[in-house]
């Protein structure tokens, strides 16, 4: 299967986000250069951060920054939800676009939201 066809099949499953998630996506401040905006389904993540700095990075299905239909959002410690979120939730973010650390180009968020699947 493509990869075009895989992530749009994933889409699907996965479901639109509420009108409430809608109505909550984050939006880059107008005078911030390099700033993008992405929103969907949670479909990977990775709660420990192998270089020890607490943030938490979010694979959405969504925004085609890191790759066609794909987005990592990078959020930092003091962003970060009391309670991490789960596959399937969804999320959006706004920041600046940066390459982490595997050479990937991802969102660093400066505004983040989350909301848990109903």
């Amino acid at each position: 299967m493509a990869l075009d066809a895989l992530i749009a099949s994933l889409a699907l499953a996965l479901g639109a986000p509420t009108a409430d998630a809608a109505a909550a996506v984050p939006r880059c401040p107008r005078t911030l250069a390099n700033c993008r905006e992405a929103q969907g389904r949670i479909i990977a993540m990775e709660r420990v951060d192998p270089d020890g700095d607490g943030d938490l990075h979010v694979v959405i299905a969504g925004g085609s920054i890191t790759l066609p239909g794909i987005t990592v959002l990078d959020v930092s410690r003091r962003l970060r939800p009391r309670r991490d979120p789960r596959i399937g939730d969804w999320a959006a973010g706004a920041g600046p676009v940066h390459r982490g650390s595997f050479g990937q180009r991802q969102i660093e968020v400066i505004r983040v939201a989350f909301r848990p699947r109903r």
